[in-house]
């Protein structure tokens, strides 16, 4: 199953789940790529995105307004649908509504190569950038070990280039997870980390666990800013 967390304030791009895309909000654009991999289910803190959803025939949750993270959304979702332990849950960022079918389908196989580990607790992809895209804070960072499984992600750029460096790694904030590891990952305390630089998945690493990581080709990004959006009708 796929579950779009969908949370309608937004500080730096205010309501932009429910942004026209062609006409279409940016959250059922999501929904839709999001349906060629899998059932979809939106969790939302708004009413108006329920309605939003069942008007273009998805299905949707009402959540808590507040939680920690997006995954915290998904994990409340999740229960509520009675997912059990051994259920495969991909996390699509509502904010991704040009993302590509097969990537989604990346991180679903990825999830079920490791579904029963105890170490690893998510499973993401990541893509090539250049030097230029890797300035962008809004462009997530993820640094690797030799066996594809993250060290660190940062807004920064990293690795610290002290010669040149024309490729970097950007990640694509899509997770998988089985439910019994979603749990696992919603019953730890937030990372200090993850407060600096406002990035749930650190929360995983400063604990201890794992991230399996793929490599994917995607000309998606996800939509931060106004600006986002019109870098990418041009």
């Amino acid at each position: 199953m796929i579950i779009i967390p969908a949370r309608i304030a937004s500080t730096r791009f205010p309501r932009k789940v429910l942004y026209p895309i062609n006409g279409v909000p940016m959250v059922i654009c999501t929904a839709r790529q999001a349906s060629k991999v899998d059932e979809v289910v939106i969790a939302t803190d708004s009413k108006e995105v329920v309605e939003v959803a069942n008007e273009y025939g998805f299905r949707a949750v009402l959540t808590r307004e507040h939680h920690a993270s997006g995954t915290d959304r998904v994990n409340e979702a999740a229960t509520i649908l009675g997912l059990e332990p051994d259920h495969i849950i991909i996390n699509v960022q509502a904010d991704e509504p040009f993302i590509e079918p097969e990537v989604i389908e990346s991180v679903k196989d990825l999830v079920q190569k490791h579904r029963d580990s105890d170490e690893i607790m998510l499973h993401s992809v990541y893509k090539e950038i250049d030097a230029q895209k890797a300035d962008d804070p809004n462009r997530v960072k993820v640094v690797l070990d030799s066996t594809n499984f993250a060290l660190y992600f940062s807004r920064s750029k990293i690795p610290y280039p002290r010669e040149e460096l024309k490729i970097y790694y950007q990640h694509i904030g899509i997770y998988g997870y089985t439910r019994k590891m979603l749990e696992r990952f919603c019953s730890l305390k937030e990372a200090p980390l993850e407060n600096i630089e406002k990035l749930e998945q650190l929360r995983v690493l400063y604990h201890g666990y794992k991230i399996a990581m793929a490599k994917v080709k995607s000309r998606s990004i996800g939509v931060d800013t106004l600006e986002d959006l019109k870098r990418l009708s041009l």
